[in-house]
């Protein structure tokens, strides 16, 4: 699944170990889903989203297959 999680840190100027421990997470599961490796749970993804002040649908980017 692609994000924009990058994106929206970088635009921030924040570390993934920043966000990460905003959201109650670890940087390693930052990466991983940044690079498509972990999808996050829905309690993480609505974390993430209250965090950037987004809808979950607006950071992470739902593909057919």
């Amino acid at each position: 699944m692609k994000t924009r999680i990058k994106e929206l840190r970088r635009e921030r100027k924040l570390s993934q170990e920043e966000l990460a421990d905003a959201v109650g997470t670890t940087r390693q599961t930052i990466t991983s889903i940044e690079t498509g490796k972990y999808v996050a749970s829905l309690p993480l993804a609505h974390r993430i989203a209250a965090y950037f002040g987004l809808t979950i649908e607006e950071i992470f980017l739902f593909e057919e297959e």
